[in-house]
């Protein structure tokens, strides 16, 4: 073999159990580190997470199998044939002829061509030739080109565990700022602090910087747009939220930790986020589609994510600018802190988890928009073809990482507040150890219930198992007996059938 062919019958025996060697190290160090990870979740109990973590080992499984079996089928796949009429249309770049190169692209060439020296070692993997096909035919798809996507798959796989991990982080950061908020209320309510005192709607915070009354749906929509650009959570607005939280699903009063709440729930719709499923491949599979040379579709692909965060952004704010609305227009006084209306007819489709289905969307092209982006740099160079105008494409990353901050930051801690505002309670309003003790209640009484037929009598110690545990409900560890049973009774039950019975 010439050139780069050398294969390992040619090669010194301590110089593949080197590489093998720094291979297995590298690996045993990434496990031992994603063990040590979970290990300190699971340590604090934050099984949210710790199941957020197992997911992103799942979607790297997956993609780890995807570059394998694109390495070990690379030759069948390289050997289809295909019609050049097939082929000589939807192309990235420009095709040039006589294979010579623009005078300009001499530089982007020369790289390109010592590209290909480094990957020529990989055309005869397993010691298969070139593939000649028969005249008017090519290749469906080159080792080379099937090279570079191995690498671009691995490119993904880094971005994504970065930009999850870069997610959650901003996430808890902008939670983590209201801890002092919890913290002051619970302290009020300890010391016997009475808030409650008349006021007018008008001169209510919440009220005032929120209620916008306008003849005109659209101005009305316009204002919330911009609003999300200069007003995040307040300490009125919190307050609010919780007061409203608290009032419908827990007793008046309660020692709820509700800081902490949110953050679990937060916790619990990062594993969500981090997930990847048919229908974002779906969308990945469509951007590697829509790069066709002359349509600057990279670049019209990269404002759907700024699109669909803005219009996330703008009803939310729109969410809170009608529940103050809806105050102001039912009292003209209030006693203490206003009582928001807890429903899911404020959300699209009256469904709460759809905005945290856009807001996945939004992150997955967004992350998908860089990867692509530092995969052509690396592979191609950054004034290559792919980048006929680097100022845009420079902007294209801009806006990326505005739509990342945006996003992390201020649009994600605002679903997790007002999601709560929903007729539902999130399995997260209990703690560990109540969540524990429900659990054994539950089996214990199934297997009472089991063995008693049709007596219907549940045992009184898996009653007394849960009043045990009603204590440290809701990770706040002051909530009564009574309200633990509340919460049991809350959990998963539409508002309006409540309110019913």
């Amino acid at each position: 073999m010439g050139g780069g062919g050398r294969g390992l019958d040619e090669t010194a025996t301590w110089s593949v159990a080197l590489v093998c060697a720094i291979i297995v190290i590298i690996s045993i160090l990434m496990e031992k580190a994603i063990h040590h990870v979970g290990h300190h979740l699971k340590h604090r109990n934050k099984e949210g997470l710790l199941e957020a973590l197992e997911k992103i080992k799942a979607e790297l499984m997956i993609l780890g199998f995807i570059s394998l079996s694109l390495t070990f089928c690379q030759n069948s796949i390289a050997s289809i044939c295909v019609s050049k009429i097939l082929t000589k249309d939807f192309l990235p770049c420009k095709r040039k002829p006589d294979g010579k190169e623009p005078e300009d692209d001499e530089d982007d060439a020369e790289d390109a061509r010592r590209r290909l020296l480094m990957y020529d070692t990989h055309r005869k993997l397993g010691g298969g030739e070139p593939v000649e096909c028969k005249p008017g035919y090519e290749q469906l798809i080159t080792v080379t080109g099937l090279h570079q996507l191995h690498i671009f798959i691995f490119f993904l796989a880094v971005f994504h565990v970065i930009y999850s991990a870069l997610t959650m982080i901003c996430g808890r950061a902008k939670i983590r700022e209201w801890k002092h908020w919890e913290k002051d209320i619970l302290q009020q309510q300890q010391s016997g602090h009475d808030p409650s005192r008349y006021r007018l709607t008008k001169e209510i915070s919440f009220v005032k910087g929120h209620a916008t009354k306008t003849g005109s749906s659209a101005f009305f929509y316009i204002i919330c747009f911009f609003r999300q650009f200069f007003t995040s959570v307040g300490r009125s607005d919190y307050m609010a939220m919780r007061h409203g939280f608290i009032s419908v699903h827990l007793a008046p009063g309660s020692q709820f930790n509700f800081q902490k709440y949110i953050k679990r729930s937060l916790e619990d719709d990062f594993k969500i986020l981090v997930g990847v499923g048919p229908l974002l491949w779906t969308v990945a599979v469509i951007y590697l589609f829509a790069n066709v040379e002359g349509t600057h579709a990279m670049i019209w692909l990269s404002l759907f994510p700024v699109v669909i965060i803005l219009a996330v952004g703008t009803k939310l704010q729109a969410i809170i600018a009608r529940m103050a609305i809806e105050i102001q227009e039912r009292h003209a006084v209030v006693e203490g802190v206003p009582l928001v209306q807890v429903t899911d007819n404020h959300f699209w489709l009256k469904d709460p988890s759809l905005i945290l289905s856009l807001i996945q969307l939004t992150l997955f092209m967004n992350a998908f928009e860089l990867t692509h982006f530092f995969w052509i740099w690396y592979e191609f160079g950054l004034f290559s073809c792919f980048h006929q105008k680097p100022l845009l494409q420079l902007v294209r990353v801009l806006i990326g990482i505005i739509v990342q901050v945006l996003c992390a930051y201020g649009i994600l801690p605002l679903y997790a507040l007002l999601s709560q505002m929903g007729s539902k309670m999130k399995r997260t309003i209990f703690d560990d150890q109540t969540s524990k003790a429900l659990k054994h209640w539950h089996k214990h009484a199934v297997k009472k219930k089991d063995a008693k037929g049709q007596s219907g009598h549940l045992p009184t110690s898996g009653n007394a198992a849960a009043q045990s545990a009603a204590p440290d409900a809701a990770d706040g560890g002051h909530a009564s007996s009574g309200q633990s049973a509340h919460i049991v009774a809350s959990v998963d039950i539409p508002q309006d059938k409540k309110n019913a019975s």
